[in-house]
């Protein structure tokens, strides 16, 4: 518990006077904690529910969590609870991706090359012990650990859970009821049970394991630690972030008939000297054996449903309303900035519930469709098109036009990670720079092959009239639109 000297005074920070909500979170992971400071920063009175222990005095379970990579919307989230500053100065800032061959050769591909900006690498045990810590300190929060939601009636706000060590069965009351339990959510399952609700959940073929690279024996990053590093391969790749203590989190995905294929120290060994020869020495050789087979491979699924609200009284947001494979690295991003639109939406209507959580629905389900659908096939460009000769020339040529036309052109892995845009005008304002190069593109083409035909009829063969539209057909292919963003 924090000390009575470290609590913070209730407050209201939009001006206008009303009477609090009791407010029922269900959820304490990161986006639960952090609702939970911005509302109760407002002044509500806050009960946040956790069906796991304290995870502050909890030890870490390896092997099914993946590293976090914080960018402008989850900045701005953590900036209006005044967390920003210590998270940033925790977080290790990623300029780019180091590419790995299997040859074992890098090459640096930057995030931004003109404004030179940056994500950061943080721990997701220490966010949530940050923001937990930062929730214990208001009067108006209260944590509930070992509280498993078991039943609720989401038109009335009544609350039924179970302690999963005791069995003891608890009741409570809302007038708000959130569920900001993850994929799973067992708030979310109480909503799909009514009619015309819509819902669906995909999982994709692939898989993931996390395994280490430790600290050299100097005690040092074994890679360049402000990097994302990369190593992809086709159908399937490997990914590391570097961690406080010199470590790396890497974690490998690829489909789940190849994990099960490797089913012996030897079989992996030979795996790894075929697609990561450098990975080997970097893990370890037996580090790499222990913690391969020491637990499974994990799923990853992605989850799309609206509306997020029922009447006046429920909620859905962050992963339990639009869970995303993390090929993008926005879903904490995406969960955090539910936190900021719903605080703006309460700013704007005080606590007219009737208001507030049917325009959070309309405002946040296309967008969170997007970022789901942007996560989803980003995976493609990770794992493949990143290598190809036309992903590196369209960043090449992105980055040309965004330095030409900052206001204008803004590529979009900037507009995603580095601005506010809505995630669905990140789509369409991409879809129109294709249009544009396309069009720019064709006309090119026919203005080429015009000037030369000019010149053809007399000097040219027909051999080099074929020449000339290969080439130009093979660079109109190269510069084709894709969405590589990783």
């Amino acid at each position: 518990m924090a000390p009575a000297s470290d609590k913070y005074k209730r407050t209201n920070t939009n001006g206008m006077q009303h009477q609090p909500l009791d407010v029922a979170i269900v959820g304490g992971g990161l986006v639960g904690s952090l609702l939970a400071l911005h509302l109760g920063k407002k002044g509500h009175e806050v009960n946040l529910y956790e069906y796991r222990e304290d995870i502050r005095t909890a030890e870490l379970v390896i092997g099914r969590s993946i590293n976090l990579a914080l960018s402008a919307r989850g900045r701005r989230a953590l900036a209006e609870v005044g967390l920003e500053e210590a998270l940033l100065d925790h977080g290790i800032p990623m300029s780019g991706r180091m590419l790995h061959d299997v040859n074992g050769n890098r090459k640096i591909v930057p995030y931004d090359g003109n404004t030179n900006q940056c994500i950061y690498s943080v721990g997701r045990k220490h966010l949530n012990e940050v923001l937990l810590n930062a929730a214990e300190k208001y009067p108006n929060i209260h944590l509930h650990f070992n509280h498993k939601l078991v039943s609720a009636n989401l038109d009335e706000g009544n609350l039924s859970m179970v302690d999963p060590l005791t069995k003891e069965v608890k009741s409570a009351r809302a007038d708000l009821i959130v569920g900001c339990d993850g994929a799973y959510s067992a708030v979310r399952k109480e909503i799909v049970k009514r009619p015309r609700y819509d819902f669906s959940q995909t999982y994709i073929e692939h898989g993931y394991l996390e395994l280490c690279i430790p600290p050299t024996a100097s005690g040092e990053f074994a890679m360049p630690h402000n990097y994302l590093h990369i190593w992809p391969r086709g159908q399937f790749m490997m990914i590391a972030l570097p961690n406080q203590d010199r470590t790396w989190t890497v974690t490998l995905f690829m489909p789940f008939t190849q994990f099960h294929s490797i089913t012996d120290p030897g079989r992996l060994i030979d795996f790894f000297r075929q697609y990561f020869p450098d990975a080997i020495e970097l893990i370890g050789r037996e580090r790499l054996i222990k913690d391969f087979f020491k637990t499974k491979p994990q799923p990853l699924v992605m989850i799309k449903c609206r509306p997020y609200h029922v009447g006046s009284k429920a909620l859905i947001i962050g992963d339990a309303a639009h869970a995303m494979v993390p090929f993008y690295g926005q879903g904490m991003n995406a969960g955090f900035e539910d936190c900021s639109v719903l605080t703006d939406l309460f700013n704007q209507y005080g606590t007219d519930l009737t208001r507030i959580l049917p325009e959070f629905s309309e405002k946040r389900w296309e967008d969170a469709h997007a970022i789901c659908d942007l996560a989803m096939y980003n995976y493609i460009e990770m794992r493949d098109l990143v290598t190809k000769r036309s992903y590196l020339l369209r960043k090449k040529l992105d980055e040309l036009l965004f330095w030409m036309l900052p206001n204008t052109w803004v590529p979009l892995y900037n507009s995603v990670s580095f601005s506010h845009m809505r995630y669905s005008k990140c789509i369409a304002n991409r879809a129109w720079q294709d249009k544009i190069l396309t069009r720019v593109l064709y006309g090119a083409s026919f203005v080429s092959v015009a000037a030369i035909g000019g010149l053809a009829y007399r000097h040219v063969t027909v051999g080099h009239l074929e020449r000339l539209s290969s080439a130009i057909l093979s660079t109109f292919q190269l510069l084709k639109p894709n969405t590589a963003s990783v």
